[in-house]
């Protein structure tokens, strides 16, 4: 509930400012460009804490025959106002340490002149200054709210700058340029609410009063003004403005604005007449107008500039992942009544995407002829004739149920079902975050206690809306209800990609699990290494058929299953020495063997052993485990030259533990083991390996990934503090399965 009322005054304040907003932000733009382009005149001056008061005045009286006013800017320009030999009054800058003119003080461009008064009060003076400050408030609660929605999302507010889940562009962006962008937001509306208030003249009485200091002593008249010490002492970095007295007369007086007070200084004896010290609200009106328009800082206008360039894209951000989140939520199929329904699909979403995989599912089982109701968690109830429910679900923040399932663990029990069901809980999330698809788990676990219903599948886990995977646990779902159940895969723009031509150098012949390698040697000079991806685009076709890659030497190693029904696999199959292959390189940084690890633990099964043969070759030193799975021993010898070559290497220099171990298992044979049996009996090498910053690689089939991880979690829980999902923050778990 908390999170909706968030989110909803989230979006409810960003959408009822929005348009003075977007104003505000150009307005600001362009404002933020002023002290920039006022800068790069170059009339800054350098080491003015060096140069005195009394050198200033001094300078400008023997270059000037009438001195007005002296004024030190935020900029580092010095500007005075002086009477020319020509009469002219005259607006200069100039260098203070001798009086010369450096430039006229140029007139104000007339689109600052024009963005100034939009920006201030839209041009409707009173109330346009009054919606001006309402608007800067507005800004500071949306800033707030969207902060407390970020740390939720995030995992708290400690994990605030950790790693951003992959979303689509508008909503990682959203979450990137806010975190970082925060404090500058902040600071432009809080500042436009005080100087709203102050123009109102709602603060406190700012009001500069003078008192007259009474001096007992007898004081000394000075012939200059360079010789009064008051002068002499004071640096021009402690000045603001100084006006100059009409004429010689010593009760004409100095009128100086210094940092924090204002003086009146004798001309004669330089004797402080009066003084009066700045209230607190005047200096706070001082500082909120250099934090609110930049001036003086080029690097702090830069910062308001990509501000105010940012909240136009939040604004546009904001609204796209708002329609976003409410087109996932439609089904396109009409929604039979759920007392009608034999499958009851039930989903927790909070951005919306799960109910991308829920509708698919949806459309599969409607294809297949039956009837299926598709509703939020938050309405769950009753359903009359269902037998088959199925939980689809991410999770939200620090393991908390998404905005449209937040009451349903608290309302299940009041809902008693008329009959007894088979359920399937499959969860959504990123290993990247803590507590992973952890309301799934939570689900799950609700409805195993309940004798109405019996758990079909266990617990299905899905990393970063892999649509493999989900196709993957849609396949074994369908078998387990025996219904073969046909999932649309989703049309996804990949980036063109540049292929080149690739010679045949060697291809093997096909083992009995219908495997083989085969060596590329490209025809022109191209980086790559192990873990990246060789895409093969049959019948020049845009659908391109990806395998990992093992780098020996300055060729490719690829390990190809043959697909009787394959479009790829087959024809590489008849390649022959000599033959030439046109593919593309593809990059895939994330499974690149670390350039520093103490360890390094390799699982993989079957062709996924493809890129560790190639990282296993170029290693030199780093102790590496390799637990491998292949169906028989017969078929793992097309492997063995390359095991042994890697084996007799490390053995070199007469090392007496060699630096690979090869541990191997076959699901075949009559001693049957499964990779995750290996990593069960090795269990003890791989926590030592991680936690002594050792690296964990797995390369090979979904199923594979998900039975180790399933064994690591647990394991780790059990024996070492480390998490699955530190490992991966730390970048020392790396995945590549398919």
């Amino acid at each position: 509930m908390t999170i909706s009322i968030w989110r909803y005054s989230h979006l409810v304040l960003a959408a009822v400012s929005s348009l003075f907003l977007l104003m505000a932000s150009i307005t600001g733009g362009i404002l933020a460009v002023e002290p920039i382009s006022h800068q790069a005149e170059g009339y800054a001056v350098q080491d003015l804490d060096k140069v005195s008061l009394a050198t200033a005045i001094d300078g400008l009286k023997d270059n000037y025959d009438e001195v007005f006013s002296l004024e030190v800017e935020s900029s580092g320009f010095v500007k005075a106002s002086v009477l020319t030999e020509d009469f002219e009054t005259l607006d200069i800058y100039i260098d203070p340490k001798t009086g010369e003119q450096l430039g006229e003080v140029g007139k104000r461009p007339a689109i600052y002149s024009f963005a100034t008064n939009l920006h201030r009060s839209l041009f409707l003076k009173s109330i346009g200054r009054f919606f001006v400050g309402l608007v800067s408030l507005l800004l500071f609660l949306i800033a707030v709210t969207g902060m407390f929605l970020l740390a939720k999302r995030q995992g708290g507010i400690k994990k605030l700058f950790s790693k951003v889940q992959k979303e689509y562009f508008e909503m990682r962006y959203h979450v990137i340029l806010s975190r970082w962008l925060f404090i500058p937001i902040v600071i432009i509306a809080l500042t436009g609410v005080y100087l709203s208030l102050e123009k109102f003249e709602l603060l406190p009485d700012s009001k500069v009063e003078y008192r007259n200091n009474i001096t007992l002593e007898e004081t000394k008249t000075y012939e200059n003004i360079s010789e009064i010490p008051f002068f002499q002492e004071t640096a021009l970095t402690e000045v603001r403005k100084v006006d100059f007295p009409f004429s010689d007369d010593p009760e004409e007086l100095f009128h100086i604005a210094l940092k924090n007070k204002e003086i009146k200084v004798n001309q004669a004896t330089g004797v402080i007449e009066s003084s009066a010290s700045y209230p607190l609200v005047k200096l706070a009106s001082q500082l909120s107008l250099v934090l609110h328009t930049g001036e003086g800082s080029v690097l702090w206008s830069i910062v308001l500039l990509i501000a105010s360039a940012s909240l136009i894209f939040f604004m546009y951000s904001g609204f796209v992942m708002f329609f976003k989140r409410r087109k996932k939520v439609g089904v396109k199929s009409s929604i039979p009544d759920k007392d009608e329904s034999e499958f009851i699909l039930l989903v927790g979403s909070e951005t919306g995407a799960t109910y991308e995989f829920a509708s698919r599912l949806f459309n599969a089982l409607t294809n297949a002829g039956k009837k299926v109701y598709l509703s939020e968690l938050n309405k769950y109830s009753t359903y009359a004739q269902a037998k088959h429910i199925v939980v689809l679900t991410s999770t939200y923040g620090e393991g908390e149920a998404p905005t449209n399932a937040w009451n349903f663990i608290d309302d299940f029990p009041e809902v008693q079902q008329p009959n007894t069901f088979q359920y399937a809980v499959v969860g959504f999330g990123s290993l990247e975050y803590p507590d992973y698809c952890q309301f799934a788990v939570d689900v799950d676990s609700l409805l195993a206690k309940q004798k109405e219903f019996d758990r079909l599948l266990p617990l299905y886990r899905i990393n970063d809306e892999n649509f493999t995977d989900f196709e993957k646990w849609t396949k074994k779902w369908g078998e387990a209800i025996e219904l073969p159940l046909i999932i649309e895969r989703p049309h996804k723009k990949r980036k063109k990609l540049k292929q080149i031509a690739f010679e045949v150098v060697e291809r093997t012949e096909i083992n009995q699990d219908d495997t083989f390698l085969l060596r590329l040697k490209p025809k022109r000079r191209t980086k790559f290494t192990s873990g990246d991806l060789l895409s093969i685009f049959p019948n020049e076709t845009g659908n391109a058929r990806q395998y990992s890659i093992a780098k020996i030497g300055k060729e490719i190693l690829l390990s190809v299953k043959k697909h009787e029904f394959g479009k790829v696999s087959p024809y590489l199959s008849t390649l022959n020495k000599g033959d030439i292959l046109t593919a593309a390189i593809e990059p895939n940084p994330h499974f690149h063997f670390p350039k520093k690890t103490s360890s390094a633990i390799l699982i993989a099964n079957g062709t996924g052993i493809a890129p560790f043969l190639g990282m296993m070759d170029k290693n030199k030193n780093t102790p590496i485990n390799l637990i491998w799975g292949s169906r028989t021993q017969q078929s793992s010898h097309l492997y063995d030259g390359y095991f042994e070559n890697n084996i007799s290497k490390s053995k070199k220099n007469g090392n007496p533990d060699p630096l690979l171990k090869i541990h191997r298992c076959f699901s075949r044979e009559e001693n049957r083991l499964y990779v995750q049996d290996l990593v069960r009996q090795h269990q003890d090498a791989i926590i030592q390996s991680l936690e002594e910053n050792g690296t964990l690689m797995i390369c090979g089939s979904l199923s594979m990934q998900h039975d180790v991880l399933d064994i690591l979690e647990k394991v780790l829980r059990e024996k070492s503090g480390i998490s699955l999902d530190m490992l991966l923050h730390k970048q020392q778990l790396r995945l590549d399965c398919y």
